[in-house]
């Protein structure tokens, strides 16, 4: 693998790098932490306000891209006096490179931190040769 790993924002719609107001809502780049190890890249996406049954991922001729929606908050009984709460869409799309195995990639989704699993195909993998003794 070439272990190239590029991020952009987009993949669900129209996306700005910080917040761009749509017909309906904004969308937000959501941000992340890419780590490596020798079997797997882990994604750590930041979606506060998501669940997920809000949260798209698609992985698709090397591109990973995330959309996690986020819905208005519903406050009864009150006036509301300030809004600063963000609705709309967090997302972002990876571009992976070669050596990604996509039917085992997981996500999971804990306190508004999406996880997201990318295990590394065995050709991807470091090994180490050991040297044979010629007769």
């Amino acid at each position: 693998m070439d272990n190239e790993m590029t991020t952009t924002s987009g993949g669900c719609g129209a996306v700005a790098p910080a917040a761009e107001v749509t017909k309906s809502a904004a969308s937000f780049r959501a941000n992340l932490d890419v780590l490596e190890t020798d079997d797997e890249f882990l994604v750590l996406a930041d979606v506060p306000g998501s669940t997920s049954d809000q949260i798209d991922i698609n992985f698709e001729d090397g591109t990973l891209s995330v959309c996690a929606g986020v819905k208005a908050r519903r406050a009864t009984g009150f006036k509301r006096l300030i809004q600063e709460y963000g609705v709309g869409e967090f997302v972002r799309s990876l571009r992976l490179g070669e050596g990604i195995d996509s039917a085992k990639i997981s996500a999971e989704l804990k306190d508004g931190v999406l996880t997201l699993r990318l295990p590394k195909a065995e050709t991807a993998k470091p090994r180490t040769i050991k040297v044979q003794m010629a007769s």
